[in-house]
């Protein structure tokens, strides 16, 4: 237990793994990988659009590492090992003195940078290229660099789709999102997703409320004129209102219709755009980091039916499925703008001022550097951090099985 407990001790401390890896990997590791594997290649049959999200959520991941290892050798300190992965290794190889591999849980990734803390035992030739070793400056910037790359990321994607697919946003038209397919006289007239409705029974529409008000002015059986415009060309048609499923008191047309669509941008509108987008999302971001840490809110979903949804905490399956959903209704464009939003909240979140996050080391390289005066470099005991890392650890362990269970038993 002694022996776990260090080791344990010393890949919280470091971020990572921190020894070499010797030999062939394991069986079990060579099952898991492979299962993996088979899970990534069900899924890009079962479902498209989720496995699309899941890939690009594996690149940002990947890039997040990049961030890292870029900047530490570009400021001249030493990486080690470049890991996709916690966990038992799965498959590795070594090139110019770099550990690159794939471990058995995909529950992130990990750069080893040495020298990162006090604990962390190198060689004497090694010292002057130790993290530890290196200014301010150099450490913050190494340890910001995963999040920022989440935000170069999400200026990429979200200025691409701005400017190529456009922005969702109020068109001043209400545009016919779905048609009741079994029932209703909207599809006995013709009409189609992104018909742009003009009138209903002589009444303007231009938003979901105004449609809502149209049809329900009206009783069922009444015969009401249609008119909309597709492709430039307008059409109209008279339709009988049915009887609405739900409310035999109620006329039903067997249609939903928003004023909401995607509107292309410049290039120039387009990054403009991206850049808002994201620093609404940053703030966003803040307040949702206090949520998804509180273990309160994990408590009261597993508990009752009655929590707010934007409490629920969710993991990766959850919001794969939330990513295939929007897949379906809006395509790529959904599904990178969706990968957008979540590499925000990744770059904040892993911001948060405790270890084992990226914020635990900056705090750390922060306080250390508020400590060090008149040509004194004082270096933090990270020792005493540990338990606290722990701890935080064991939280991160309670809500990730929470999510879990819930994104299971209760999907999105």
């Amino acid at each position: 237990m002694s022996d776990f407990y260090q080791k344990f001790r010393s890949e919280i401390a470091a971020g990572g793994a921190t020894e070499q890896t010797q030999g062939a990997p394991s069986r079990s590791a060579r099952l898991t990988g492979l299962l993996l594997l088979a899970l990534l290649v069900w899924l890009a049959v079962a479902n498209t659009w989720t496995f699309v999200f899941v890939l690009g959520l594996l690149v940002s991941v990947f890039l997040h590492e990049v961030g890292h290892f870029a900047t530490a050798r570009w400021t001249g300190m030493k990486a080690t090992q470049f890991y996709m992965g916690f966990g038992p290794r799965v498959w590795s190889t070594t090139r110019r003195g770099v550990e690159w591999g794939v471990r058995a849980l995909p529950l992130g990734a990990f750069v080893r940078i040495i020298g990162m803390n006090n604990l962390d035992e190198v060689e004497p030739v090694d010292e002057p290229m130790a993290y530890r070793s290196k200014s301010f400056p150099r450490k913050l910037l190494v340890i910001t660099a995963g999040s920022l790359m989440h935000m170069l990321i999400a200026l990429v994607l979200f200025t691409g789709v701005f400017a190529i697919a456009g922005r969702e946003q109020s068109t001043g038209a209400a545009i016919v999102k779905s048609v009741d397919a079994t029932l209703g006289p909207a599809r006995e007239i013709g009409l189609q997703p992104d018909d742009v409705l003009v009138s209903i029974g002589g009444q303007p529409v231009d938003d979901n409320a105004s449609v809502v008000a149209a049809i329900l002015s009206k009783s069922p059986g009444d015969s009401v004129r249609v008119v909309w415009e597709r492709d430039g060309e307008q059409g109209a048609a008279a339709a009988v209102l049915a009887t609405n499923p739900s409310d035999p008191t109620r006329p039903y047309m067997g249609i939903y219709a928003d004023d909401r669509g995607w509107v292309r941008l410049s290039p120039v509108a387009a990054i403009a755009g991206a850049i808002s987008r994201i620093g609404g999302t940053i703030v966003d971001s803040v307040r949702g980091v206090a949520v998804a840490l509180n273990p309160v809110n994990s408590i009261r979903h597993l508990t009752g039916d009655d929590a707010p949804l934007e409490t629920r905490p969710t993991t990766l399956v959850g919001v794969s499925q939330v990513g295939g959903d929007i897949g379906d209704s809006d395509g790529l464009k959904g599904v990178l703008v969706l990968l957008a939003l979540l590499n925000v909240f990744v770059g904040v979140f892993n911001m948060f001022p405790l270890l084992p996050f990226d914020g635990g080391h900056a705090a750390i390289a922060i306080y250390e550097r508020i400590r060090s005066r008149g040509g004194r470099r004082h270096v933090a005991d990270i020792s005493k951090m540990v338990p606290v890392a722990t701890a935080v650890v064991g939280m991160l362990a309670f809500l990730l099985l929470t999510g879990l269970w819930l994104d299971v038993t209760r999907p999105l």
